[in-house]
């Protein structure tokens, strides 16, 4: 038998590496897809379709907002003195003009009763001063300075009866009071808040509109009002501002909400939806949108045998439907096979049966 020698080792590795090299480019060509003839690019891409008609879209704005009061304000103290008497107590109803509580008097009473005898007096002087003066008996320096300590005599009674007003706080309108912020026998100053008050017998629900939107939105427009407790208000669209925020872009509204029972609702989240005019638009699967190069979201049709992109508007979508806008009233849509064709490209349909 003859002796394997270095040399023949190596020369038939050599040649059993080669034979590799050639079955391998062999199969790999094999697994490769052979390129598109002329006879199969004039045959075109076979697609799935579905005619799609517009229908009639329920269009519904959706914000997330709050509610507030109707009303709401910090009843503040207008004069010094100590708290003597609550009148009424937080959480109850009051109506405009009943008095929150009783500040010490300080000699407010004495000193409205000098203003009052103090004008008597004025009024007594200038009268008998113009008697005087039709006589010559008094000049008109000494007639316009008593005019003048006339007028500082009724500032003064003015300001005196305000003082007694202003011992007495009453409530500016009806409403519950929210907050007591002052104790019996605490010492005021003026502009030191007493009460909150709010009117919830009507509720204030405000978002913000994306600028975009708008144009959709009038006055007195049905307003839907949902709670994070699924509980539902309803109301409409008092107020729409004419400028944008300059940050957000975006719309300040505020719609009314009749709360007869004064349920404790505001400073709540909420979500709103107002109903828009119906508009036209079409009722496709999620999955038949699609980004084109350019990044536009849209969605594949077929026109005269050829593949055409149009970009839409979402208006809504869930996973089962999406609801957009942009298209003819009557489209093709590729329902299958959108992946692998091109825009301009020709293709053979192979329509939906229609259910």
């Amino acid at each position: 038998m003859p002796r394997l020698t270095p040399v023949k080792i190596a020369i038939v590795v050599s040649l059993l590496f080669l034979l590799w090299l050639a079955l391998g480019n062999h199969y790999r060509s094999q697994s490769e897809a052979p390129p598109i003839t002329t006879e199969q690019q004039a045959t075109g891409f076979s697609v799935q379709t579905r005619l799609s008609q517009a229908k009639d879209y329920p269009a519904q704005l959706q914000l997330q907002g709050q509610l507030a009061a109707w009303h709401q304000l910090e009843v503040k103290a207008q004069i010094s003195g100590k708290v003597e008497r609550i009148l009424v107590e937080q959480g109850a109803a009051v109506s405009r003009g009943s008095t929150l509580l009783q500040l010490s008097d300080e000699g407010r009473h004495s000193r409205l009763q000098q203003a009052k005898a103090l004008l008597a007096l004025r009024q007594s002087e200038l009268q008998s001063a113009t008697a005087l003066k039709q006589r010559q008996f008094v000049s008109e320096t000494e007639l316009a300075r008593l005019t003048n300590e006339l007028r500082l005599a009724e500032t003064a009674l003015t300001d005196a009866q305000l003082a007694v007003q202003h011992q007495s706080p009453v409530a500016p309108f009806d409403g519950v009071l929210g907050r007591r912020l002052i104790e019996p026998g605490a010492l005021v100053q003026p502009g030191q808040s007493l009460f909150q008050l709010l009117d919830i017998a009507k509720l204030r629900a405000s978002a913000q509109v994306p600028q975009q939107q708008v144009s959709e939105l009038a006055l007195g427009q049905a307003v839907s009002i949902t709670l994070l407790d699924g509980r539902q208000l309803s109301g409409e669209l008092s107020f729409i501002s004419p400028a944008a925020d300059v940050a957000t872009r975006s719309y300040y509204i505020e719609a009314s909400i009749a709360n007869p029972e004064q349920l404790p609702l505001a400073g709540a989240s909420a979500t709103l939806q107002i109903s828009l005019s119906a508009r036209q638009a079409h009722a496709l699967s999620p999955a038949l949108l699609k980004l084109d190069p350019q990044g536009r979201l849209g969605v594949y049709t077929v026109e005269q045998s050829r593949v055409a992109f149009y970009p839409v508007q979402l208006l809504s979508a869930d996973n089962q439907l999406a609801w957009v806008s942009g298209l003819a009233t009557e489209v093709e849509l590729i329902t299958l096979g959108a992946g692998f064709v091109e825009v301009g490209q020709q293709v053979s349909v192979v329509r939906e049966a229609t259910p």
